[in-house]
């Protein structure tokens, strides 16, 4: 039979969609990591909804898996308290680098999920926070093939 005369939307030829990877590391989140799964929760419960409504299989796939993912970290976050001034980097720290080059960058370490680095956010497991955290200001650490002096710790 000629694929013309089979209806698109039947959930025909559909294979179901690979879960999301859960990360091995412990899920830790900041308040606002948590808001934001939170949030992404109920855009997704609700697109999800609105899919039924419609019947469109293929977007029921795409929601169900990104909703079990969302659900499942959501499940799993580990809320962590605003870091402490103890001259140390740890996580949620905004850490402010001066680089070999002189150019300084600023990144905040937070959960795996809320990572960003083009908004200033790294995942507390990158190389660079693993590298960052227990160190002070003064302090120098590999950034790439150069190395970054810690300036200022926040």
């Amino acid at each position: 039979m000629s694929r013309a005369f089979v209806k698109e939307d039947s959930g025909e030829g559909l294979e179901d969609l690979p879960d999301r990877p859960i990360s091995e590391h412990r899920n830790l989140v900041t308040a606002d990591g948590l808001a934001a799964i939170d949030a992404e929760v109920r855009r997704l419960t609700a697109a999800y909804a609105a899919a039924q409504a419609s019947a469109d299989r293929a977007e029921l796939q795409r929601l169900a898996r990104d909703l079990r993912y969302w659900s499942q970290r959501q499940q799993s976050a580990e809320p962590m308290p605003e870091p402490v001034a103890n001259g140390a980097v740890q996580f949620g720290s905004r850490v402010t680098l001066l680089r070999a080059d002189g150019r300084r960058v600023t990144y905040r370490l937070v959960g795996e999920d809320e990572a960003d680095p083009s908004r200033g956010t790294i995942s507390y497991v990158s190389p660079l926070a693993r590298a960052l955290i227990g160190k002070g200001e003064g302090d120098n650490v590999p950034m790439g093939a150069a190395t970054a002096e810690i300036e200022r710790i926040a």
